[in-house]
């Protein structure tokens, strides 16, 4: 590990950001170059203490879990992200099997939309990141690890993850799932973790390896959803998505029609925040 040259770097890009790139207010008294230590330590969810001595630099060995916290809190590229490991005394991450890293121009567009139902998801189902309305919506999705972490695995072997949506929906839902993993395993091939996922789903739920054979395709886009919130009720809500081929993420927005019914529940969520509760269905 290179303290000093850390420390530089993780100034060098500090000072590089501005407070409009990560959706933070400038204020008429700002006289630092780029963003604060604080709003460095904010946005990558660590103390200021802790960033802070990484900077003068007399702090401890970051983790790599710190590391890539560190990453997206600065917004860095993967070329600039691999840079970081590499002064830190690390490898440089295996980018086939990353599944936190999000694309700088998705977080530029996601910081600004923090009062939307919005979330960065990966090819796999994989919750990357969610807006505060998005917790509210359809409860915390950072909490899962392993397989369940991706919502396509959640899906057949967790009921529960079903209640989100009316039953009458549930079977199509089914279906678009199974063609998202099929895409996702014909391009990145049988040792993937794409194909961990379909093998160990083939082996656990029938109705994903009936489906499976079936050979569903994905649509061309996102369509309107009926959502059960054991709060507000039903909410019908239209979907848009934003894709990035290069990193296979997507950045998915909730939207209900101004003056409907369902926008009204949407404001009263806004207000809920991620406050659910757990219902049987």
């Amino acid at each position: 590990m290179d303290r000093t040259r850390l420390a530089e770097y993780l100034r060098t890009r500090r000072e590089a950001l501005q407070p409009e790139d990560v959706g933070l207010p400038r204020g008429r008294r700002r006289r630092t170059r780029g963003l604060r230590r604080e709003e460095v330590a904010v946005l990558s969810d660590m103390s200021i203490d802790y960033y802070s001595r990484l900077e003068q630099p007399r702090g401890p060995h970051p983790s790599e879990q710190m590391l890539a916290a560190l990453a997206r809190g600065l917004r860095l590229s993967l070329e600039e992200r691999d840079h970081l490991f590499q002064l830190a005394g690390y490898a440089t991450p295996h980018r086939s099997a990353d599944v936190d890293h999000v694309n700088p121009g998705m977080l530029r567009i996601f910081d600004g939309l923090q009062d939307a139902a919005a979330q960065v998801v990966s090819h796999l189902g994989e919750t990357m990141l969610q807006t505060r309305l998005s917790v509210a919506l359809l409860g915390d999705e950072s909490v899962h690890a392993g397989l369940a972490r991706s919502m396509h695995y959640r899906w057949f072997t967790d009921p529960a993850t079903r209640l989100i949506h009316p039953e009458e929906d549930r079977a199509a839902q089914s279906r678009v799932i199974v063609a998202d993993l099929q895409g996702s395993y014909t391009r990145d091939g049988k040792t993937s973790r794409a194909a961990a996922i379909v093998d160990a789903l083939l082996a656990m739920s029938p109705e994903f390896a009936s489906l499976w054979r079936e050979h569903p395709v994905p649509g061309p886009y996102c369509g309107p959803k009926r959502f059960h919130h054991p709060q507000v009720g039903t909410l019908e809500l239209h979907c848009q998505r934003l894709i990035d081929p290069d990193r296979s993420q997507q950045l998915v927005v909730y939207t209900a029609l101004p003056g409907t019914e369902s926008s009204g529940k949407m404001q009263l969520l806004s207000v809920i925040g991620g406050q659910r509760i757990q219902t049987d269905s």
